[in-house]
């Protein structure tokens, strides 16, 4: 997709106001199809991982995953957002599956993550309908300009991140469904107070969590390159960043392009 300096104003004064935005028809049919296959291969090669916790530690080995990160209309909106120096963080599929779909209790991404300083933004590529009925996100607009709340466990619940914050801090009677079909892209703030319900739907809900950050944000994690580490657009900035895997036709998931990949 093109963004024009009109859409570019309209989005960034909605996420400055609301602290998300939503892109329709970001990605194609094809490509979203690809990430279909991608999901299913990734469960058949890691089958005691359940779906909502497709993560960040396969990434540094899946040349499908740093192409579909790396695809230029998904940098072309995290630009807005970060700039031209992009460098990937963190990715991450949730995919609820029907009936069993765990939710994912009220938190604030950037609380969680050891950047420095805490600039980054999250798109969330839908691979399916995303709705109320499956477990769709919900979020909390303005709830961006608010300091991070306290993170507190939890196992009472089953759930993904095994934790949320403190209910006080949470006002659900605002809260937005964020409904997307295959292809739209949902941006948002790391301050955002947002979750999601379980999904207890007959449909899957499956989306890729992509978390985008300007190269003059270090990740200070202590594994040194970060295992979701690349650089995919402008200058390296601070971090150190693991090579572009080579594509193994017995080894990865074959994809449009992987032929001239390497």
């Amino acid at each position: 997709m093109t963004v024009s300096a009109q859409q570019r104003t309209s989005a960034l004064a909605q996420y400055e106001r609301d602290g998300y935005m939503i892109f329709r028809d970001v990605v194609d049919p094809e490509l979203v199809a690809e990430a279909n296959h991608h999901v299913a291969w990734l469960q058949e090669r890691h089958p005691d991982v359940r779906p909502e916790d497709l993560g960040h530690l396969y990434v540094k080995d899946d040349p499908f995953w740093v192409r579909l990160i790396g695809d230029h209309r998904l940098l072309d909106i995290a630009e807005l957002f970060v700039g031209p120096d992009i460098a990937l963080f963190a990715s991450h599929y949730i995919s609820k599956p029907p009936y069993s779909g765990k939710a994912v209790l009220w938190h604030q991404d950037g609380s969680l993550w050891p950047l420095d300083p805490i600039e980054v933004v999250t798109l969330w590529l839908a691979v399916d309908h995303s709705t109320p009925a499956n477990g769709c996100v919900r979020l909390i607009p303005g709830s961006h300009k608010n300091e991070f709340s306290e993170v507190l466990l939890n196992d009472r619940v089953d759930n993904v991140l095994g934790l949320e914050i403190a209910s006080k801090d949470v006002d659900e009677s605002r809260a937005v469904d964020m409904v997307l079909a295959p292809g739209d892209v949902e941006v948002h703030h790391p301050n955002i107070i947002h979750g999601s319900n379980a999904n207890t739907s007959p449909n899957r809900r499956c989306g890729l969590t992509i978390r985008y950050i300007p190269t003059s944000t270090k990740i200070t994690g202590d594994e040194q390159p970060f295992p979701s580490a690349f650089l995919l657009r402008g200058r390296p900035g601070v971090n150190v960043y693991n090579p572009r895997p080579r594509y193994v036709s017995d080894r990865h998931l074959p994809f449009r392009g992987s032929d001239t990949w390497n």
